[in-house]
């Protein structure tokens, strides 16, 4: 039995997704719903049992998703101190005290057996049943690789953590920028231009962390940010594009993004990396440049070989 605490868009998805027996728990889902408000049209099969509160859900799980925000994921940690399952984290962040990703902060807590599930996946994608692949972050995770996958979940497994956390995270800031970017009027070249260098400060990043080339340039990097950065499905490019035209974001959902961009500046110190994109789009973000001026600010820098 699969155990997934968070009842969110991807909580949601992952249950009707996912082949197996499934109880799901999340604030504001009573025992008798039958499907998530995030997720509206999508009815739960009878293999999804709704949990009144995570002791219930947990309690004879195989294995814990974790479908929670990032800065929920320390209250959520509490719940799972005697938990001998392997507990898998699908959220996408940086936490800004440590500058640790979501697995990472789990062992930190006291979590040993923790792992990261992330990669280019929109929950309305999953939920309706498209095809859509993942990349699982554990070490010996062939059998939850075996457990997640099916006729629509395809994950491929790494060991490599850090690579597929901070792919994941960094590319969240990275989406705003291209939002703000679309939203100002400044053109898909100014687009493109923006990731690729913004891509590299990301490895940059990455690499001084210790993750693997090879895992920022799979799903867990690349592919996230291909999937985040060039759609207005994605709450980050929605968030950004908002920045870019001037106006307030209204939307009642949280964007991973901005909180990752806070941790930055942390990683940043850490290793003496200098990051205009990553660290122009945090000023955006706090309200500390317009558009106009970080254009200027990025377009003025000192010349310099690629």
């Amino acid at each position: 039995m699969i155990a997934i605490l968070g009842a969110g868009a991807f909580g949601a998805a992952l249950a009707l997704a996912l082949e197996g027996e499934v109880k799901l728990w999340g604030r504001g889902l009573s025992s008798g719903a039958r499907c998530a408000p995030r997720l509206p049209g999508h009815e739960f099969p009878e293999r999804v049992s709704v949990a009144t509160s995570p002791s219930e859900a947990l309690s004879g799980a195989d294995l814990i998703l974790l479908a929670v925000p990032m800065k929920a994921l320390r209250e959520t940690a509490a719940h799972l101190m005697e938990a001998n399952a392997p507990v898998i984290a699908c959220c996408k962040g940086i936490d800004p005290e440590t500058g640790l990703g979501p697995a990472r902060l789990l062992r930190e807590l006291g979590v040993p057996n923790a792992g990261s599930l992330t990669g280019p996946s929109f929950a309305s994608d999953i939920a309706q049943g498209l095809p859509t692949a993942l990349t699982l972050a554990l070490a010996d995770g062939a059998e939850v690789q075996r457990s997640l996958s099916g006729r629509t979940l395809r994950l491929y497994r790494t060991g490599d953590v850090v690579g597929a956390e901070l792919g994941g995270a960094l590319k969240n800031v990275l989406a705003i920028a291209s939002g703000a970017v679309i939203g100002a009027g400044l053109g898909q070249s100014a687009q493109a231009a923006i990731l690729a260098r913004g891509f590299r400060e990301l490895r940059d990043i990455a690499e001084r962390e210790g993750a693997e080339t090879q895992t920022l340039l799979g799903l867990s990097g690349m592919g996230d940010l291909m999937l985040t950065a060039y759609s207005s499905q994605s709450r980050n490019f929605r968030y950004g594009h908002a920045l870019g035209c001037g106006e307030v974001f209204g939307e009642d959902a949280t964007v991973e993004g901005v909180f990752t961009a806070r941790a930055v500046a942390l990683l940043a110190e850490r290793h003496g990396l200098d990051l205009p994109v990553l660290a122009m789009t945090q000023s955006l973000i706090s309200g500390d440049v317009t558009i106009t001026r970080a254009v200027d600010l990025l377009m003025t820098r000192p010349l310099k070989e690629e």
